[in-house]
């Protein structure tokens, strides 16, 4: 049986958290009356820390956290089921699972919210644990995420890869010297990964347990 863990990201590589991220952005704008940007702008806030996108928008540090606290509650109502699960995702987690992999999902998104994502998924049992952001911000950034993974679950980076679609996702998992993943059905797209330094990339789920394998 492999010792390999495989750190999952959640937001476009899990699932297709589009509508949920973006209607939360754009509640938590128009509860602030600011203007809201086009969709396209809004998915640029699937994958970064919540702080580090509204920041540069709102530019007033008390505005930030108003607008995090306004996203958060429409994730609890409603954002938080607003997704899709990517075709092939199960099948390619369960057979990693089934190889003898320890899982566990890696993700800037809110903890509690992650963790009550990933418990409704049809195959969320594979994941042995979720990581995910601290409420005050103070633990938000891929490098220290993957650090609390790492010691929650006792594991030396060498021994794991990070499986993501942004370059957060790949810039963390270099921060740590870890072998790494960039997926293409998400939201980043093969340059940003390219640029990140991405090992390997892959087109669908099912070349995963393939490269992992190798």
């Amino acid at each position: 049986m492999s010792t390999d863990v495989v750190f999952f990201d959640l937001d476009g590589t899990l699932i297709d958290s589009a509508t949920g991220i973006t209607r939360c952005v754009a509640h938590a704008l128009t509860q602030l009356g600011e203007p809201v940007p086009e969709q396209q702008v809004l998915l640029g806030w699937i994958g970064p820390p919540l702080r580090t996108s509204f920041a540069p928008l709102l530019q007033d540090e008390e505005k930030v956290v108003r607008a995090v606290e306004h996203y958060r509650n429409r994730f609890e109502s409603h954002g938080w089921a607003e997704h899709e699960i990517y075709p092939g995702i199960e099948v390619c987690v369960r057979a990693l699972h089934d190889a003898g992999h320890r899982l566990a999902v890696v993700t800037a998104k809110n903890e509690p919210h992650a963790r009550r994502i990933v418990s409704h998924l049809p195959f969320g049992e594979c994941f042995e644990d979720v990581i995910g952001a601290t409420a005050d911000g103070s633990r938000s950034h891929k490098p220290e995420l993957i650090s609390e993974a790492l010691q929650r679950l006792s594991l030396a980076a060498e021994q794991c890869w990070m499986i993501g679609d942004r370059r957060m996702d790949i810039e963390g998992a270099r921060h740590h010297r870890m072998r790494n993943i960039g997926v293409l059905w998400g939201f980043g797209g093969e340059q940003e990964l390219r640029d990140a330094g991405a090992m390997q990339l892959a087109q669908t789920p099912q070349q995963l347990p393939s490269i992992i394998a190798a």
